[in-house]
């Protein structure tokens, strides 16, 4: 299994830390009931973080024209027509996707084309499946000239417990759906807003494959 290059250094000082505390618990508690159950805690907990940071190695297969892919892996929480006031200023459909901390977290590009916009925006970090959260949380915003020429936005938004976004995309960049955009820290959530003569493809509650999963197709 490939770990994501963010979670590196976390699962390096991790399991350094744990060896530390449960290395210290043995040698002067002498307790062998207490170092038993804290090293297996300690091992589940690793072994949570160990998935969370996992990268699957992800081709998607099939004609990338005018497709939008799953961004990334989870449930589908909202496909509704929404007014896009940050960048667009204008109508479109919103597909959003919520990640749990078991999810994969990396991000994907959700289509073929250039990067034209790149933007951080700080917020507050409620629960990300709540629909507030995409305008009020810590947030970061990639907008996508798709090959057609349309503007694909994409947001990745903070959630209760993830505390870092972290975006890739850079204006300018070419991009390509088997690329990562970005990754986000511990549960999270993804948007996409697409045009109104979009194709959508999912439903609410339909689960995602990052990469993989097709949740619209462009017009034209």
């Amino acid at each position: 299994m490939k770990i994501h290059r963010e979670g590196r250094n976390i699962l390096f000082f991790l399991i350094l830390g744990l060896a530390v505390i449960n290395g210290s618990i043995y040698v002067f508690f002498h307790n062998h009931f207490v170092s038993i159950s804290l090293l297996t805690i300690s091992v589940i907990f690793y072994l949570l973080v160990l998935n969370f940071f996992r990268s699957p190695r992800r081709h998607f297969v099939g004609d990338t024209r005018n497709v939008i892919v799953a961004p990334a892996d989870g449930t589908v929480v909202a496909v509704e027509e929404v007014m896009e006031n940050e960048y667009l200023h204008e109508k479109r459909i919103q597909v959003s996707i919520f990640m749990t901390i078991f999810n994969v977290h990396a991000n994907w590009f959700p289509v073929n084309g250039t990067v034209t916009h790149v933007s951080h925006q700080n917020g507050r970090f409620m629960a990300a499946y709540l629909p507030k959260s995409s305008t009020e949380n810590e947030r970061s915003t990639v907008v996508i000239k798709a090959e057609n020429g349309q503007d694909i936005l994409m947001r990745q938004i903070a959630g209760a417990m993830a505390r870092r976004i972290v975006t890739y995309a850079e204006p300018g960049d070419e991009c390509h759906i088997d690329e990562h955009m970005g990754f986000i820290k511990f549960g999270s959530r993804v948007d996409v807003f697409l045009p109104l003569d979009a194709e959508i493809l999912v439903k609410l509650d339909d689960k995602t494959v990052g990469n993989m999963t097709q949740i619209a197709r462009l017009r034209g």
